[in-house]
């Protein structure tokens, strides 16, 4: 038997830092985008001469037998982690096969979209009982539980969930969760002028980031540094509310200004760059994804010529190879399992 399971990865998150444990409560905007994660379970009778458990980590080219010791992970701390935590049926075996067109690192809430695929997966190898939501909240598990991390709750959500999401984080981790219904031409335009900018390297940005939480942790959660990502969440909803995408580029630049505003190295020489090549386009916005510092993506909300949004992919990517777009259609499915004999 084999069980499929795919979830979309997370873009243009309006709000984020406010979904966290020192701010306490917040609002976020994102948008679920596709490629996905991908994750099949082959499933077999435990026993005979094939290992276990074999994970095949395609995108690093890495096919192995994990050794789960005591306080120690083995080659991707991640995929083990999730695994140990869900389990596997003591008489059932399993190869898990794990890949992700997005690179890793590329603030798209990648991670989050592997786990909740992976989680989805054996949850189903299981018997199937955890609902899309339940699934965010274990996956979230597994980073900040397992793996001690910092994370917020809004990657988790999009990637179960899909679609467009305004989540108002009510009392963290807990949160109520808002999908906006789209017209078709809303959504077709939105779809046209959304781009993904990876900027040639994975993030690597824990120190800043470390300096970050302890200086808004000192604040408090009602801080105007967090106010400001908060209602640039409010007024990307809005537009979207109101049908109007300039309003939403208005709201995702004011977001990317109050990320610079927390710190500098939030917004890198990278993206810097390429935000120049947008406004010189006449983009109708940006948003440094993720968390920002060194690496990374950034979302861009194209202008309405589509002829002005071509010349301004085309000076991007001309800045050199490790600068890329990587195509990208708007996800309205979430989070999918399925399996095959």
């Amino acid at each position: 038997m084999l069980v499929h399971a795919a979830a979309p990865v997370r873009l243009c998150d309006c709000g984020g830092w406010t979904d966290t444990w020192f701010a306490r409560h917040g609002r976020v905007f994102n948008i679920a985008v596709r490629p996905c994660a991908v994750v099949q379970v082959d499933v077999f009778p435990a026993g005979g001469d094939r290992p276990r458990l074999l994970v095949n980590a395609t995108d690093f080219d890495d096919r192995y037998v994990p050794v789960f010791r005591a306080g120690q992970w083995d080659r991707h701390p991640l995929l083990e982690a999730a695994i140990d935590y869900v389990g596997l049926p003591e008489h059932l075996g399993a190869e898990v096969s794990i890949s992700c067109a997005v690179p890793a690192g590329a603030s798209t809430g990648t991670s989050a979209a592997v786990t909740i695929a992976l989680v989805a997966a054996l949850d189903r190898v299981r018997g199937g009982v955890l609902t899309r939501r339940e699934i965010a909240r274990v996956a979230h598990a597994v980073e900040v539980e397992r793996l001690g991390q910092q994370s917020g709750i809004q990657d988790q959500i999009c990637c179960a969930m899909g679609g467009v999401n305004d989540i108002e984080i009510t009392t963290y981790p807990e949160a109520n969760v808002r999908q906006l219904l789209l017209g078709d031409a809303l959504r077709w335009e939105l779809e046209r002028r959304l781009a993904l900018v990876f900027l040639g390297r994975g993030h690597s940005s824990s120190e800043i980031h470390q300096r970050v939480i302890e200086h808004l942790a000192g604040l408090g959660p009602h801080c105007e540094e967090l106010d400001a990502l908060r209602r640039a969440a409010a007024d990307a909803r809005d537009a979207l509310v109101g049908n109007d995408l300039e309003r939403l580029g208005r709201a995702m630049c004011e977001n990317t200004e109050a990320q610079r505003r927390l710190h500098p190295g939030l917004v890198c020489a990278d993206a810097e760059l390429v935000i120049a090549i947008a406004r010189k386009h006449g983009a109708a916005g940006w948003k440094v994804n993720g968390a920002g510092g060194e690496g990374g993506s950034l979302t861009l909300l194209g202008p309405r010529s589509a002829a002005a949004g071509h010349a301004m992919l085309r000076e991007i990517q001309a800045e050199g190879p490790r600068v890329r777009q990587i195509p990208i259609a708007l996800d309205g499915d979430g989070l999918r399992v399925w399996t095959t004999p």
